[in-house]
C-alpha cells in the first residue's frame, strides 16, 4: 500500500448500517469508497451514486476480485459475517467485520486463523470501543480516579416487535433477537472495564418467531458485579454507570454513542462534552487506517483475543438461556 494514497474501501451488504458507515467514511480525509456490492445491481448502483463510489458490483465476489480494494467492510446480516469475511481475506483483502464477528466462538477462531494465514488485517467493527467518551472513561478508571471498581450497569433496548417478522431482528434464520444485535454492547462494556467474569447469571424471554427478545445478565467478578440488559420489547434509559469506591462515571444516553460523560465525586458532578462527527463511525475507521499504515494485523484497542472473549461470553449466555437458531441444528 502506497502510504501517500488514500485507503480504498469496499463495502458489502448495503443496508442501514452500511449507509451510516459510508456517510462517515466520506468524512475521513484519507478514506475513499472505491467499490460497493449488493446482490441487487440496482441497489449497488444507487448506493455508489449516493456515496461517490467508483465501482458498483452485483456480487460480493466481484468486489473481492477488484484489485483497487484495500479493505472490505462487511455489513451483511450476522449469519453471513464469517463466510464473506473469509472469502474477502482469501482474496488478500483486509477486513472490518460488523459485530458480532461470528455466530459463536468457533466462527471467530476460524476467521482469525484465516487472517493469520493470509497475513491480512482483521477487526470486529465494535465501534463503541473507539468512542472518545468511552476511551476517556477507561483512562480515568485505569488512573484510579474512581477508586476500586465495584459496580457497572449498562442497558440497550428499543421497541422492535412491530418490525417485519422476516427482517433481521425477529427472524431466527438471520440470527435475530436482542442479544447478538444489541446485548453485545452492554456485555462489551463490562468486559472492557472488568474483563472476563468468574460467573454469569442470566435469563431470557422469547418471541413467537422463536427469537429471544429480552435478556438480563449479572456478571460476577472477584470484587464487583455488573448488571446488564438488552431488549426489543420496550425502550430503556441507555445510560451506563461505572461506579467505584471514590466516585462514579456516567456515560450519557445513548451510552454506546456517548457525546459526553459525567464524573461524580462526593457532591461534585462535572459533565464533559465530547461530541462525535457524523454518526460516530469515524474513530473506528481511523483506527483501521492507523493499523494498516503501521502494518499491524490486529488492533491493540480491539484485538482478536478481545473478539474471541466477547464471542465466548455471548455463547455462554446463549447456552445458559437456550438461545438456538434453526441453522445450527
Amino acid at each position: 500500500m502506497n502510504m501517500g494514497q488514500k485507503i480504498r474501501w469496499g463495502i458489502i451488504g448495503l443496508g442501514g448500517i452500511a449507509q451510516k458507515f459510508a456517510n462517515d467514511l466520506n468524512l475521513v480525509d484519507d478514506a475513499e469508497i472505491i467499490a460497493v456490492a449488493s446482490r441487487s445491481m440496482d441497489k449497488a448502483d444507487a448506493f455508489a451514486k449516493q456515496h461517490q463510489a467508483k465501482h458498483a458490483f452485483g456480487s460480493y465476489q466481484a468486489l473481492f476480485e477488484c484489485d483497487e480494494v484495500d479493505v472490505v467492510y462487511i455489513a451483511t446480516p450476522h449469519t453471513g459475517h464469517k463466510e464473506w469475511s473469509i472469502k474477502a481475506m482469501n482474496h488478500g483483502k483486509s477486513v472490518l467485520c460488523e459485530k458480532p464477528m461470528g455466530m459463536d466462538r468457533s466462527d471467530v477462531e476460524e476467521m482469525v486463523s484465516v487472517a493469520e494465514k493470509n497475513k491480512v488485517f482483521l477487526m470486529e467493527a465494535l465501534w463503541s470501543r473507539f468512542n472518545p467518551s468511552i476511551r476517556k472513561a477507561k483512562a480515568l478508571v485505569e488512573a484510579g480516579e474512581i477508586g476500586e471498581l465495584g459496580y457497572l450497569h449498562a442497558d440497550f433496548a428499543f421497541y422492535a416487535l412491530d418490525r417485519p417478522e422476516d427482517g433481521r431482528l425477529l427472524n431466527p434464520e438471520l440470527g435475530g433477537g436482542s442479544l447478538l444485535d444489541i446485548g453485545i454492547y452492554p456485555i462489551f462494556l463490562s468486559y472492557l472495564f472488568l474483563g472476563m467474569p468468574v460467573n454469569i447469571k442470566t435469563s431470557s424471554k422469547f418471541y413467537k418467531t422463536g427469537v429471544e427478545v429480552q435478556t438480563s445478565m449479572i456478571f460476577e467478578y472477584p470484587k464487583a458485579q455488573a448488571i446488564l440488559y438488552s431488549g426489543l420489547t420496550s425502550g430503556s434509559k441507555m445510560e451506563a454507570e461505572i461506579s467505584g469506591s471514590k466516585g462514579a462515571l456516567f456515560l450519557s444516553p445513548q451510552w454506546h454513542i456517548a457525546q459526553g460523560y459525567t464524573f461524580k465525586k462526593g457532591d461534585d458532578a462535572d459533565y464533559v462534552e465530547l461530541p462525535t462527527p457524523g454518526f460516530g463511525y469515524t474513530y473506528e475507521v481511523e483506527e483501521v487506517h492507523s493499523c494498516l499504515k503501521q502494518g499491524k494485523l490486529q488492533s491493540d484497542l480491539w484485538s482478536h483475543k478481545n473478539s474471541l472473549d466477547l464471542a465466548e461470553l455471548l455463547e455462554t449466555i446463549r447456552v445458559k438461556n437456550g438461545i438456538k437458531f434453526p441453522f445450527e441444528q
